[in-house]
């Protein structure tokens, strides 16, 4: 990809601007949605949703709790009330159908604040910075919950900047903000993705989740793509892709299967020739065509 070309240029181009934007759009919806939901009770007295995104109660009726957080809790000692696990399995299930890093992209209001620094990352040129191994997360993780068994205590909560966002939104942050503030700058100025996609334990233990999940993220017209490159510029977990966008050579399908992918939809949004879309993870049939007048098995791309 040339260093002058606008990343999403050639989308823009072919789909226009809601067609290069529709994932983006539909998850800032979500996120803001699910926000406008929780703000409604303190805000203008309308409780159709009563707690946070560690336990939830919705028009009275529906529990949601936050499986992590029910582990830690178990793991302090403290056996959780029975609404609280059957909210813990009500979110598992949704998790394993559309994939547990949907959280991330979908739900997450600290992933606002990511995207937002990850483009101005790519705004204002800045290259290079730490790097962390993704694996970093899956440690942090275990640590949380060694710590929540040690301590008799649900220690991550505390300083965990997602739920510390979450509260502060809707109760007024105080001092959070400077835990927030650090996430932000951290991703924009010190290691690119570094948050989300290196370290946050949340989005590691929802990756879990989703090892099963049955909606995925497939590079169904591969054969049509142009190597622009668009796709992994603006994905957060980039390494997920090439398996499923080049391995037809080798048999692999087109489905992306890591567990990492957050199904965020950015890379259908910038693609120029469609070539992603989401689909059953039963829909992985690799299928590798002899080539054809000097045509490789990806397609002919003179």
């Amino acid at each position: 990809m040339s260093e002058n070309k606008k990343i999403g240029a050639d989308a823009l181009m072919t789909k226009g601007w809601l067609g290069a934007h529709r994932w983006l759009l539909l998850r800032r919806a979500s996120q803001l949605g699910i926000l406008a939901l929780f703000l409604l009770g303190p805000w203008a007295g309308l409780w159709l949703i009563k707690g946070n995104l560690a336990y939830s109660l919705t028009l009275e009726t529906l529990p949601l709790a936050d499986p992590y957080v029910l582990l830690q809790s178990l793991l302090t000692g403290h056996v959780p009330e029975r609404l609280a696990l059957i909210g813990a399995a009500l979110v598992i299930g949704l998790y394993v159908v559309i994939g547990g890093r949907s959280y991330c992209s979908w739900v997450c209001p600290l992933n606002m604040l990511t995207d937002l620094a990850a483009w101005l990352r790519r705004r204002l040129g800045i290259k290079g910075g730490a790097h962390f191994s993704r694996n970093t997360r899956y440690w942090l993780l275990a640590m949380t919950l060694l710590l929540a068994a040690a301590t008799g205590t649900i220690v991550w909560e505390m300083l965990n900047p997602v739920a510390m966002l979450h509260r502060g939104i809707i109760f007024g942050l105080g001092m959070a903000w400077s835990i927030v503030l650090a996430v932000f700058l951290f991703d924009l100025f010190v290691s690119p993705d570094g948050w989300c996609g290196h370290l946050c334990p949340v989005g590691a233990f929802y990756s879990l989740i989703g090892k099963a999940s049955l909606l995925r993220v497939s590079a169904t017209q591969r054969a049509a793509c142009n190597d622009c490159m668009d796709c992994f510029a603006v994905c957060p977990e980039p390494q997920v892709i090439k398996p499923a966008l080049k391995g037809q050579a080798k048999g692999i399908g087109p489905l992306i299967t890591s567990h990492n992918c957050t199904n965020c939809g950015r890379c259908i949004d910038v693609c120029s020739k469609d070539v992603f879309g989401f689909a059953s993870r039963f829909n992985n049939k690799a299928e590798v065509s002899a080539p054809q007048g000097g045509a490789t098995a990806l397609g002919n791309r003179s």
